[in-house]
């Protein structure tokens, strides 16, 4: 008895040993940041062996796998010596071990200095305070999870009495290893003395990397949860645990600036994902970016998404590539980014963003992923009713592989951080960068691409077809603005389906031209239309889409001058319209002509247009065409100098507007007044009109028209002889060098034409005749830009005027001979004046002067 008493009591001493052992070799593995499979493999032996001596159930390790251990761990000097004194059951660094039941402290690797995580770190701290089951944080590999997790636990372990420890999952961990982990690291023997040594002091554990085992990490969870209530626990993972009561939080990238350029270094610096690759960057490079890298920077930080693991990455290559080279090199594959070359490379870490990406993927259902990879379609942001469009095969009355809801698969997606969610508008979700190319690259592999760019053309095809009839009126602003958040996908279905599906296109294209005159795109937008009208392949489309296609067309061609090129086009889109008997389209074509035949001289066929659209209008009681028909009339009457006639018209205008409830076609009724009572000599109420129509079109969000009247009110102050107002009004022409985006052509001879009109006008005022003569003819070339021609003659009698040199003003005559008679201009009695008064030509078409202009009009004219 007593010798088997004795052979208990060795065997007893094994085990401690052992177990001694065990907890020192998963403190050295979690430090150097392996798993056990990865330090089997390191090693050399099987990772049976390494779990088997972690949880102490292997008898006590031979020196040559003790010594295979040391050296995959990388000991060295002490700590070797220690490590080989623990397994041979000699004092060691673990002799001083709490006592079951005693206080830990803190368990974890120190906290790495986090950027742009000091709210994640509040707000997932209040989270776990306030949550009843663990709060799991979960995105895509790379994101930042576990720092984040640690910075969090070292920042509540105040709260945690009982200890605040860590744990990493195994690959080939089960319910008792994770169970016995925590026991480990809080001191106890076995997981049921955890429920005693938290029965007083809550405790905090971080399990990490939760889908490397995912059954045995709920599982155990779930025996927490019961068996110890007071121990809160905080998880990371690509995916959720999915126990009950858990509180999900996704990890998003850091924020990135703005892709609209014009940032220096410092300005970009204050965006966490530049301030990361800066910081990352220094550890490599001595020298601070130079400025022609800035921009290179913003562009490879908007390309790389914020994902802290590729901004890492890419600025490791710093070292031997500026920014710049950075970009090109890496700025299309991305997913090719990785670590620099190791003499001990580690598995679990991966090598490649692509290594990355593809271990988030893998642990998708078939329905997510096929949902990613035709996600990748998109080129920018996207809203949830264009992804349940693209997911939802119209074709298939099943709805396709997502069984005709999204939602639940896009919710999913959001939740393990695949797809990003930021803002408050409808187009408020993307994919990251390299999750889209990964994504599309696995549709290729798939031979799904073609028809995903196919469904993903005609999705975008149905939301320009609801949004073009609201780019008119109040709406217009918000409506555009629409369109711009997914312009990037407009122009890149466009250009797929003119090659794979042109009928596709034509369509498209055809709800487009008032987008692209608003954008100021009527260039390209025309030539996509042309090309689109052109292939034979629409030949046989529904002639109502060639019709509108045929109008927009014309529609562009005015903005640059290419009016008498689409002429015939128009007119054979009225022919089709007339024949289906589309009142819309018919207006629409008429209105067009309308401006059209204006701008090649044929004035009587613009009136002629414009009368028919207006009859149209008001017999078939279409209160918005009767306001363009007749806005369109009033600039004929100006033209034949009819001010009083254009008075009433806009007068209407205005009436019909309110009626609508219009307020952008009041306001651009205004402003055209303002202009019709400077011609008047109203200079007073010019600028009255003026000023409330550029306030309001600043808050309507109208820059090009706001521009354009604020130059009739700096005119009618020049005019006025409030010569110091004028250069107030001056100055702030000046202070946008160039005309916006939205105005083409016609934009830019509104800026440049009023400046110039404005300083003629102060020259004149300050007794300088040469100069303003100067500066009427710079006005008469910039307004010869447009195709209201009414601008160019009122410059070029300035210049006539001003101008003392005969051989000049001879020139000047002649010039305005042509416009009056291209432009169908007749002059107005203040401007017949200034040409009789310099020696002007009595052929110049003239207005008869009636005694009070605002008399009704001439029967002769």
């Amino acid at each position: 008895m007593v010798g088997n008493v004795t052979a208990m009591a060795a065997d007893h001493g094994d085990e401690r040993i052992t177990a001694e052992f065990g907890a020192l070799l998963r403190d050295l593995r979690r430090a150097a940041g392996l798993t056990q499979a990865d330090l089997a493999d390191l090693a050399g032996i099987g990772v049976r062996t390494v779990r088997d001596l972690e949880r102490g159930r292997a008898s006590r390790p031979q020196r040559a796998t003790v010594e295979l251990l040391a050296g995959a761990l990388g000991l060295v000097g002490a700590e070797r010596a220690d490590f080989h004194a623990v397994a041979r059951g000699q004092p060691g660094p673990r002799a001083e071990r709490p006592a079951a039941g005693g206080p830990v402290g803190i368990q974890l690797p120190p906290p790495t200095a986090l950027v742009g995580r000091d709210r994640d770190i509040l707000e997932v701290a209040d989270a776990l305070s306030g949550a009843g089951g663990p709060v799991s944080l979960v995105g895509l590999a790379g994101v930042g999870k576990s720092t984040l997790a640690v910075a969090v636990a070292h920042h509540l372990a105040g709260r945690y009495p009982g200890g605040v420890a860590g744990v990493p999952t195994s690959d080939c961990g089960a319910e008792e290893d994770v169970l016995a982990s925590v026991a480990s690291v809080f001191g106890v023997a076995r997981p049921a003395d955890l429920a005693t040594r938290f029965a007083d002091a809550p405790g905090l554990v971080l399990v990490d990397a939760v889908e490397r085992a995912p059954a045995a990490v709920a599982d155990a969870l779930r025996w927490l949860a019961d068996a110890v209530p007071l121990l809160r626990v905080l998880a990371t993972g690509r995916h959720p645990v999915g126990v009950v009561d858990e509180l999900v939080w996704p990890v998003a990238p850091l924020d990135v600036p703005p892709g609209d350029g014009g940032l220096d270094l410092a300005a970009a610096a204050r965006y966490p994902a530049v301030e990361l690759f800066l910081t990352r960057l220094r550890e490599v490079r001595q020298t601070p970016p130079d400025p022609h890298e800035v921009d290179a920077l913003v562009r490879l930080v908007r390309r790389l998404g914020g994902l802290p693991l590729a901004l890492e990455l890419a600025a490791a290559r710093g070292r031997v590539l500026d920014l710049n080279e950075i970009l090109h090199r890496y700025g299309d594959r991305v997913l090719d980014l990785g670590q620099p070359e190791s003499p001990a490379p580690r598995p679990a870490v991966p090598v490649t963003l692509r290594d990355a990406v593809a271990a988030s993927y893998r642990l998708l259902e078939p329905a997510e992923q096929y949902a990613l990879r035709r996600l990748s379609v998109f080129r920018h942001r996207w809203s949830v009713e264009l992804a349940e469009a693209l997911l939802t095969d119209s074709d298939d009355p099943t709805g396709g592989p997502l069984g005709g809801d999204p939602a639940p698969v896009l919710d999913r997606l959001v939740e393990l951080g695949l797809v990003s969610a930021r803002g408050a508008g409808p187009a408020r979700f993307r994919l990251l960068d390299v999750v889209r190319d990964y994504a599309a690259e696995q549709a290729t592999l798939t031979g799904e691409s073609a028809a995903a760019r196919r469904r993903h053309a005609q999705v975008m095809a149905g939301l320009a077809a609801r949004t073009e009839p609201l780019l008119v009126g109040p709406q217009i602003a918000a409506s555009a603005f629409r369109l711009d958040e997914v312009a990037g996908d407009l122009w890149a279905a466009l250009a797929h389906a003119a090659n794979d599906d042109p009928p596709t296109a034509l369509f498209l294209a055809s709800k487009l031209p008032r987008w692209w005159r608003f954008r100021g795109r009527d260039v390209p937008g025309r030539q996509w239309l042309r090309r689109l009208l052109d292939d034979p392949r629409t030949a046989d489309v529904d002639p109502a889409v060639r019709a509108w296609a045929r109008v927009g067309v014309a529609q562009l061609a005015l903005e640059h001058g290419a009016a008498q090129q689409e002429l015939p086009t128009t007119l054979a889109a009225l022919d089709d319209f007339q024949r289906l008997g589309d009142v819309t389209g018919e207006l629409a074509a008429r209105s067009v002509l309308c401006a059209l035949y204006m701008s090649v001289g044929g004035h009587d066929d613009a009136r002629r247009h414009g009368e028919a659209a207006l009859a149209l209008a008001n017999r078939t009681g279409r209160v918005r065409d009767v306001i363009v028909a007749q806005n369109n009339l009033t600039w004929h009457e100006i033209r034949a100098g009819n001010l009083t006639a254009a008075r009433r018209r806009l007068a209407t205008v205005d009436r019909l507007a309110a009626q609508l409830g219009d307020e952008r076609l009041r306001v651009l009724a205004g402003a055209n007044l303002a202009e019709v009572a400077r011609l008047q000599g109203r200079y007073a109420e010019a600028e009255m009109l003026g000023r409330r129509a550029v306030a309001r079109l600043e808050e309507l969000g109208d820059p090009g028209h706001r521009r354009r009247v604020l130059g009739t009110v700096g005119l009618a102050l020049a005019q006025d002889g409030r010569l110091a107002e004028a250069a107030g009004v001056l100055a702030e022409l000046r202070s946008v060098e160039n005309a916006p985006e939205g105005d083409g052509e016609r934009g830019r001879a509104a800026q440049d034409g009023p400046v110039a009109a404005i300083e003629a006008t102060l020259a004149l005022g300050r007794g300088d005749r040469d100069l303003a003569a100067e500066w009427f003819t710079v006005a008469a070339r910039a307004f010869a830009g447009g195709h209201d021609l009414r601008d160019v003659a009122e410059a070029l009698v300035g210049a006539t005027a001003t101008t003392d040199d005969p051989e000049i003003r001879g020139e000047l005559l002649g010039w305005l001979r042509v416009v009056c008679r291209e432009g169908g201009i007749r002059l107005l009695p203040r401007e017949l004046e200034l040409l009789q008064a310099s020696g002007g030509c009595p052929d110049v078409p003239r207005r008869r002067a009636a005694a009070d202009d605002r008399a009704a009009p001439d029967p002769a004219d």
